[in-house]
């Protein structure tokens, strides 16, 4: 992108500031902007301009879920359907990499982090070694395609290169960077974090599929047959990947989506569930749970809103196409947001500032009409490292990889 091109887009949001240290920026510097602002969507920022709200949510009433009961009854049936599509190359996998370990204590990706007691043992290598078992079962790789961020992007992949991709094989590996949504003051107004860079974070789970779009990652998924792509978020060390019987199961079932789910440790354990809204498959933040939807049962006398989602969800690729040109819901986050400030100084602000703006993945699923909501046994497949000590932490997953047999 061009200067004068750049100034123009600018222009149409009312952000030329951007570029108002211009002519102090070395060569490099000035490339460097000129190619962020070519990729950074300003459309968003119209929403804090105007005081637009989080658009209210519709009626919520409770949706089925396949319970681990009735997989057991048709486990080899929809095994046997799963194994057979990925050995045909239609499922495909994307890893959400885009964090980092900055919660953990660490600079670098979030992925990177070392979980070893007595080796080495990293959250990436943990994932592609559950995701080779399923290579092993069904033998033949699964196509992985891992989405990192503006932040993390060259550590993720020299990391994944100096690792040897820990025994996968790369040829079936693809790395793309997420789209970035600017950071903005309440009016709308983009700010700078230095004169040559621009405030920005990844622009929500729900972008990984326009992501992929941008980056030229469908030409792949389309050359390569895939019409699955199971997404998983980067912080379960124990989850399954492209599980054959999940696979089978949604697809067996016609449905446009599958999600993992675990039945609730406690009705306000810190996890989104599965309903419906209006009738569509949708997920209620923690949150947004009131004590009413807490206290809710269903027919047989169960909490009617009792599974979780553990953020791993199996989508159908031609249904992702019908919809990835439709405009998301945009969810406007109030966030503490570091600033440079008139006299070219970093401000880091001790309250929130402004607004970051993202797309939740929830909202995808909410666009499509069939989601088969399927439990998982919560003990094998749900270990989040999201803190360093306590609940979903470094300490608690470690003791759910040694419980299933994992050397640590």
């Amino acid at each position: 992108m061009k200067y004068d091109e750049a100034l123009k887009k600018l222009s149409q949001y009312g952000q030329e500031h951007v570029l108002e240290y211009f002519d102090e920026l070395s060569g490099e510097g000035k490339a460097a902007l000129l190619q962020q602002i070519e990729q950074t969507d300003f459309s968003v920022l119209a929403k804090a301009a105007k005081g637009d709200k989080e658009q209210k949510r519709g009626v919520i009433t409770p949706i089925p879920a396949m319970k681990l009961s009735e997989i057991a009854e048709k486990k080899e049936e929809y095994t046997n359907k799963g194994i057979g599509m990925i050995r045909a190359g239609k499922v495909g996998a994307v890893l959400l990499a885009g964090g980092m370990g900055t919660r953990l204590g660490s600079d670098n990706p979030k992925g990177m982090y070392n979980i070893g007691l007595t080796k080495d043992v990293y959250i990436f290598e943990r994932l592609i070694r559950n995701l080779l078992d399923v290579v092993e079962q069904a033998g033949n790789y699964i196509h992985l395609f891992i989405m990192t961020s503006e932040k993390n992007h060259e550590k993720t992949v020299s990391f994944f290169k100096e690792k040897n991709f820990f025994g996968y094989d790369e040829s079936y590996v693809t790395f793309f960077m997420q789209d970035m949504a600017p950071a903005s003051d309440y009016s709308g107004k983009v700010y700078m974090e230095t004169k040559g860079l621009m405030s920005a974070s990844p622009n929500g789970n729900g972008g990984w599929f326009s992501s992929m779009k941008r980056a030229g990652v469908l030409d792949i998924v389309h050359k390569a047959g895939i019409e699955w792509l199971n997404i998983f978020a980067v912080d379960n060390v124990l989850q399954r990947i492209a599980d054959p019987c999940f696979v089978g199961a949604t697809a067996e079932n016609h449905c446009a989506v599958g999600a993992k789910v675990i039945k609730k440790a406690a009705p306000d354990e810190k996890v989104g569930v599965m309903c419906l809204e209006d009738g569509r498959p949708s997920i209620v933040e923690y949150y947004e749970l009131t004590k009413e939807l807490m206290e809710a049962k269903d027919a047989a006398g169960e909490p009617a809103y009792n599974y979780g989602v553990i953020l791993n969800y199996l989508f159908r690729v031609k249904d992702l196409e019908e919809i990835v040109g439709r405009e998301m819901p945009l969810h406007i986050v109030e966030k503490k947001i570091p600033y440079m400030n008139e006299a070219g100084e970093t401000v880091k602000p001790e309250k929130p500032n402004g607004y970051k703006y993202e797309s939740l993945v929830l909202d995808m699923i909410h666009m499509l009409d069939s989601c088969l909501v399927y439990e998982v046994v919560r003990e094998r497949e749900f270990a989040p490292i999201k803190n360093p000590t306590g609940v979903d932490s470094v300490e608690s997953a470690r003791a759910l990889l040694k419980q299933n047999g994992v050397e640590l």
